[in-house]
């Protein structure tokens, strides 16, 4: 599922926050005075304010599929056979590796303010649902 910004989404899961939290009155070198941890139940209702799409980095596994199946693509039908067959055999072991990156590809984040005031911020979107 794709979210937009304006989205209508709920909670998909129950989350648990936890880290360090500092009184807003607090100078900024006082970090992680207190512990805390936060539950908020899935089900949750708010609006999507923002998405970012990462780009994961390419291994050099990938690197090496995209230029060697582009020559056997561009070059291949003029290409001796055995040379061709090599070639082939050369992205077809590299194959397994371009099709897991592009299971992962694309990692989209999104920014969410929920009904209760809360804001999440850089999470995952298959956190969220379509309200």
């Amino acid at each position: 599922m794709t979210l937009n910004v304006g989205q209508r989404v709920r909670l998909a899961a129950d989350l648990r926050l936890a880290g360090s939290v500092t009184p807003d009155e607090e100078p900024p070198e006082a970090t992680g005075a207190f512990a805390a941890s936060l539950a908020l139940a899935a089900g949750i209702e708010g609006t999507v304010e923002r998405v970012d799409e990462h780009h994961r980095q390419q291994s050099h596994e990938v690197r090496e599929y995209l230029r060697l199946k582009s020559l056997l693509d561009d070059f291949g039908h003029q290409m001796p056979s055995a040379s061709r067959k090599q070639l082939e055999e050369q992205v077809g072991a590299l194959e397994d590796q371009w099709v897991a990156y592009q299971g992962r590809m694309l990692r989209v984040t999104v920014r969410v303010r929920l009904d209760n005031g809360f804001v999440l911020d850089d999470i995952p979107e298959e956190t969220f649902a379509s309200a």
